[in-house]
């Protein structure tokens, strides 16, 4: 469509039968407007094509990006990736935090139509159709990294290969001689999670090894979780030689599991985390982990969501390779 025959705010706002201060106050997700009123807008504004001018923002914009916990150290690795290519690119990083949340709240939508970010990386985060439409009219691009369901074929999303890497690592325990191996999964409406639970299955498939549903736990993605499942599975009569945690805060309380049942990491039990987090090398053991590259993938996904801005074509979707790094929380079974 030709900027002649675009849209405008003001036949918007004739449309909706409001002022052009009222359409305004929509657009920029202000205050002072109805609930019916803002609907009616919003809808126009979805319905019209309409998208705000003003595409070149000035050197100091916003990048925002929203993350589940500041404090993870998954979390950190992703704020680490996205500030780097935002500062490269000379914006400036907002951060918003989710809590236990994986669709952003109402609240946060009003505050990023009134900052009007250059773009918004989310992780995890599955936004409703109607936070997508109200990005897509102000020309926000949003791209999410990690995402926690399917997204829809037209999220643009960065993953990175989940049940590949749950497959190298049930393989490597497979291949020091395991055949009871317990898995501890994250939170199920996660689409990481499920991947990574499904490449155990199929890794012990190929060994011909049966699934048992008393070695399969799950929990957050916490330490504490990690160390309940721990304590459950190394608690069996006849309990695993080995455990594949869904991320390292899972292994690492698999660790302390294993040390309150006076049993050591890997005599008595082998571990593998996923993610590859700065405390998985620090570990006693240093953790065996499968290598999620987060910090490539913000920066790819900052690099995608200004490629949109720009107006670029580009391919939506990426997977990153996960790999296998095995230390020393590893070994052949005893007995």
């Amino acid at each position: 469509m030709s900027d002649h025959n675009r849209p405008t705010l003001e036949a918007i706002a004739r449309q909706a039968s409001v002022s052009l201060s009222t359409a305004s106050k929509v657009l920029n997700g202000r205050p002072g407007v109805s609930a019916s009123t803002r609907q009616r807008v919003e809808e126009l504004l979805r319905d019209s094509g309409y998208a705000r001018r003003g595409l070149d923002p000035e050197r100091g914009g916003l990048v925002e990006l929203v993350v589940e916990d500041l404090l993870s150290e998954w979390s950190v690795e992703i704020i680490r990736g996205v500030e780097r290519i935002t500062r490269e690119a000379g914006f400036v990083l907002a951060l918003s935090a989710l809590g236990d949340h994986h669709k952003p709240r109402d609240e946060w939508m009003t505050g990023v139509l009134q900052r009007k970010p250059v773009a918004v990386i989310l992780q995890f985060s599955d936004l409703t159709v109607a936070h997508r439409r109200q990005l897509r009219t102000r020309n926000i691009p949003f791209v999410v990294v990690d995402p926690a369901g399917d997204p829809p074929a037209d999220v643009p999303a960065v993953g990175a290969t989940n049940w590949a890497g749950g497959v190298a690592a049930t393989r490597h325990l497979i291949g020091l001689g395991h055949t009871r191996i317990g898995v501890i999964s994250g939170p199920a409406d996660l689409m990481c999670s499920r991947a990574r639970v499904a490449g155990y299955q199929s890794a012990l498939a190929e060994a011909g090894i049966p699934f048992v549903e008393e070695l399969a736990g799950s929990g957050s993605f916490g330490q504490r979780d990690g160390e309940r499942e721990g304590r459950r599975l190394l608690g069996l009569r006849d309990r695993p030689t080995a455990i594949f945690a869904g991320n390292d805060q899972q292994a690492l309380g698999v660790y302390d599991a294993a040390a309150a049942l006076g049993l050591e990491v890997p005599r008595d039990v082998s571990v593998v985390g996923f993610d590859d987090v700065r405390p998985a090398l620090w570990a006693r053991p240093p953790l065996t982990t499968v290598r999620q590259p987060l910090q490539e993938m913000a920066e790819e996904a900052t690099r995608m969501a200004l490629r949109l801005r720009s107006g670029e074509v580009d391919n939506a979707r990426l997977e990153l390779a996960t790999s296998l790094v095995v230390r020393q929380s590893t070994a052949a079974p005893t007995s």
